[in-house]
């Protein structure tokens, strides 16, 4: 599979570094990154299987799946720029742009051109992101390399395209929610006596250790909260003063802040 970027930001560099941590499972034979600067690049830019280049045209010819990782305002721009060298026989395109529907791209390259929605994470450069995918028509034929790219690269739901923009707040956005809410239990373990290295490592790996769970078991998040709250204890006693607080009522109404929020976008 020789695949393009065009836009290697801060998640356009995430998914190229995932690609390249798994590309025998991928088994990408080229990786093509695009970008308007590409002196940010010099650290991957000499692997023998990485091109640079400034030249998005040049990135579509030399690419059976491209990538398109631009910033929302660009896109059309980045569309009219490549129609001219897109051939619906051979290319599948790939789009990560915020916000942005198939509709939109279709607009410009046409519906005969298999295109593919994603929206992965940043935890894509670690392997570890929850990418959600949609398609067009032409596009559903050709979903499995966006399956396998991101696949290899954490986990995939193929979903309703109607549905992204709420899978866009819940896990692209909320790489930051979680973040704030590992960065407070931190603070709190500095407040009850640890070092702030110790608590963060603290949050951390407790963090990862109830997701691992939830994995693993399949079971609900209260079965497992059940299981470590006791009568007149101090995690049930704990719990509910966060929810006193308003814990679960926060994390809802900035889910849907965001989500209005990106409707507006």
């Amino acid at each position: 599979m020789k695949i393009g970027i065009i836009g290697v930001g801060n998640l356009g560099y995430s998914v190229a570094i995932g690609i390249l941590s798994e590309k025998q499972h991928i088994k990408c034979k080229s990786l093509y990154l695009s970008k308007r600067n590409p002196r940010s690049l010099d650290n991957i830019g000499n692997l023998s299987v990485v091109k640079i280049t400034t030249e998005n045209k040049r990135l579509v010819k030399y690419s059976d799946v491209i990538i398109v990782a631009v910033q929302p305002a660009q896109l059309k721009g980045v569309l009219e720029e490549i129609k001219d060298v897109i051939n619906p026989k051979k290319h599948t395109l790939i789009s990560v742009v915020t916000g942005r529907k198939i509709s939109d791209i279709e607009d410009v390259l046409g519906n005969d051109l298999p295109i593919i929605r994603c929206m992965p994470n940043t935890a894509i450069s670690v392997g570890q992101s929850m990418t959600c995918i949609s398609a067009n028509e032409r596009g559903k034929k050709n979903v499995e390399y966006a399956k396998t790219i991101f696949n290899a690269l954490g986990k995939t739901m193929c979903i309703e395209e109607n549905l992204m923009q709420a899978a866009t707040v819940i896990c692209a956005s909320g790489i930051a929610f979680w973040m704030r809410l590992i960065r407070a239990t931190s603070q709190g373990a500095v407040q009850l006596g640890f070092h702030s290295e110790e608590a963060l490592e603290l949050s951390m790996q407790t963090c990862l250790g109830a997701a691992s769970l939830l994995i693993d078991s399949r079971s609900h998040p209260e079965e497992e909260i059940d299981k470590v709250t006791t009568p007149s204890g101090c995690t049930i006693q704990g719990l509910n003063e966060m929810e006193h607080q308003g814990l679960s009522s926060s994390l809802i109404k900035g889910l849907v802040t965001s989500f209005e929020k990106i409707n507006e976008i």
